[in-house]
């Protein structure tokens, strides 16, 4: 092998095992079962690059017992070239330390033509590789490195979720612990090899001896130091090394680990030492200058950093499913049998048909503030004097403790009118894209009587238009407010993951400049989103980009959609987890039969598949 492999990309189908997943049932392959085991405890990292459907590629690999150690696996129906190009951006490795492994020999040739340098392999080759890649790398019985691209994994994951980075880097809680003297010197074999084997990101590139670097440590004209680095997602380690020589304030030796570059840990360091004197030598990954001082980066004590390293835990007890609140409109409902499929336990909180047979939206902002802010007897008041509202109107979970994430779309804050009651100023949202107090009585109420509504009859609206003042929907500034007092009002380690709206025109929806207005209140919860501390976005138009896929209204999506929607949730979790939640394939498989069988004998069906 012309360089040391250090990442081995696995193409699936007739390569990692024999067959085609979707075209049947495939046959595992012990001998790479085997190879991919005992590597990774040489600190080889694995990946895959496969043409499959994502889900059923995964299932199989948790099946075989071997999906733990396969990281940024990339498995999708696109060009594999490009993808290696970016998986290895991704990974922070160059293309002559990869082996691509796969059947296909366009395939190989398509992946060097992106990835020059890059080494291949048709899987019959293995058997000559083999020994050679047992023999590579060095002892790593606790898969520390497979853990420090889980690691890594996590954060390029969080990162995507961040249209801002200056907003990904400040919600990363990035900490640095800097060791100097005799708490340095247990590191020697780590500083020796970080020193000689790092280049990216070595600035002075003064390879050195065990003996030369004992022997420096004992100079006291030089000042050497470790730097370990810790964020969100998990521990780095000892990252950073630096020697200045304090007679001439410069520094001999700055050198850190691939691991932490864009997360300003060196520019950092630079700063913390005074900003000394520096002649870097070669190529560097980061130009350094002698001004900048990252602000989202925190030094701590090495007490501080045991403690902090727990910040991202779930607030159940280990062993049990993270409690996740669904807030929204009832189509959301589609999402639970999806999450559900993973290690999560899901309550719900949608719109319902009230007493009087009208259908209720609770989500709206206006409303939550009422139901947590107004006076029982005022919200009893206005629940028997408003038939849209009912006697349940003000009711929530939001405020009982029981969950420990909530999942939340706000899109009826994108939709409904708000209805001011000219004797007390209160605000409540209806209806949508219709200002009711400019309607014909009669004619309106004909329509409600059609759809069996109770007591908005035309009495009821001469009343309402009498009493009530349409001030419209909400608007951008007024929802932020919202957003910031519910952020408020929650407690801080409860994570709210939102849900936008679609941005598309839907032919004969009836709800005219629904698209414009979709997208200024996006906008409005990007910035909310952005600046707010334990929230993230969920992005809905990643996928919902035609008329084709929704239904009636932009906001009711076509049922396959509320599968990715749930993987997405389900993603944005783990990334705020910093791990893994357990996914059972058989929910899912079944969730997904049930999305298709008629909600008029799905209770059925699911009793006949339980």
């Amino acid at each position: 092998m012309p360089e040391p492999v250090k990442v081995i990309i696995w193409d699936l189908d007739d390569t990692f095992w024999r067959g085609t997943l979707s075209e049947g049932a495939v046959e595992a392959l012990e001998e790479n079962l085997a190879l991919v085991r005992e590597t990774a405890a040489r600190g080889i990292v694995h990946t895959i690059v496969s043409k499959n459907d994502f889900a059923a590629a995964e299932a199989k690999l948790v099946e075989l017992g071997i999906r733990d150690l396969f990281v940024f696996p990339q498995i999708s129906w696109q060009p594999k070239g490009p993808i290696i190009k970016e998986l290895l951006e991704q990974m922070q490795l160059r293309a002559p330390n990869a082996l691509f492994l796969d059947d296909n020999p366009i395939n190989r040739a398509e992946a060097q033509f992106y990835n020059p340098k890059l080494q291949v392999a048709d899987p019959t080759d293995l058997p000559q590789l083999a020994p050679l890649l047992r023999a590579s790398g060095k002892p790593d019985p606790s898969f520390s490195r497979l853990e420090q691209y889980k690691l890594l994994e996590r954060q390029q994951q969080a990162r995507a979720t961040y249209q801002d980075n200056l907003a990904f880097l400040r919600d990363s809680a990035v900490r640095i612990q800097f060791r100097e003297g005799n708490a340095m010197l247990s590191d020697l074999d780590r500083i020796e090899e970080l020193i000689n084997r790092s280049n990216q990101l070595n600035f002075t590139k003064r390879r050195v001896t065990k003996e030369e670097l004992q022997a420096s440590f004992q100079d006291p004209e030089r000042r050497w130091g470790t730097v370990r680095v810790h964020d969100r997602f998990g521990d780095y380690g000892l990252v950073g090394i630096y020697c200045l020589n304090l007679t001439d304030n410069q520094l001999e030796q700055l050198v850190f680990s691939c691991r932490i570059l864009h997360l300003g840990v060196e520019q950092f360091t630079y700063a913390w030492l005074g900003f000394p004197k520096l002649e870097v030598q070669g190529e560097v990954a980061t130009e350094l200058n002698q001004t900048e001082r990252p602000d989202w980066v925190t030094v701590v004590t090495e007490e501080a950093a045991a403690k902090s390293n727990t910040l991202v835990e779930p607030t159940g007890e280990p062993g049990t499913q993270l409690r996740v609140l669904l807030k929204g409109g009832c189509d959301l409902g589609q999402l639970t049998p999806f999450l559900q499929a993973f290690h999560l336990e899901v309550q719900e909180e949608f719109n319902y048909v009230n007493e009087n047979q009208i259908p209720v939206h609770i989500e709206h902002t206006a409303l939550l503030r009422l139901s947590h802010e107004l006076p029982p007897a005022e919200q009893q008041r206005l629940a028997q004097a408003l038939p849209f509202l009912g006697k349940e109107a003000f009711q929530t979970k939001l405020w009982d403790g029981s969950y420990e994430a909530l999942v939340y779309s706000p899109l009826m804050d994108y939709t409904q009118e708000l209805y001011q009651e000219r004797s007390t100023g209160i605000s409540v949202p209806f209806g949508g894209y219709q200002d009711l107090t400019k309607v014909d009585p009669t004619a309106q109420a004909a329509k409600y009587a059609q759809r069996k509504f109770r007591g908005m009859d035309e009495a009821f609206l001469r009343r309402f238009q009498a009493e009530f003042a349409c001030v419209g929907q909400i608007t951008p500034a007024q929802f932020k407010e919202n957003l910031s007092w519910l952020r408020a009002k929650l407690p801080a380690n409860v994570p709210i993951f939102f849900l936008n709206g679609a941005e598309i025109e839907v032919p004969g929806s009836g709800e005219m400049g629904a698209k414009q207005r979709h997208s200024q209140m996006n906008q409005a919860l990007n910035e909310f989103v952005g600046a707010a501390e334990n929230c993230f976005l969920i992005d809905v138009r990643d996928f919902v980009k035609t008329p084709a896929d929704v239904t009636n209204n932009l906001r009711h999506y076509q049922r396959a959609h509320y599968r990715t929607l749930a993987q997405r949730v389900a993603t944005a979790i783990e990334r705020w987890q910093g791990q893994q939640l357990g996914h059972s394939a058989w929910a899912d498989w079944r969730a997904r039969l049930a999305s298709r069988v008629p909600s008029k004998v799905r209770g059925a069906w699911e009793k006949l598949v339980k």
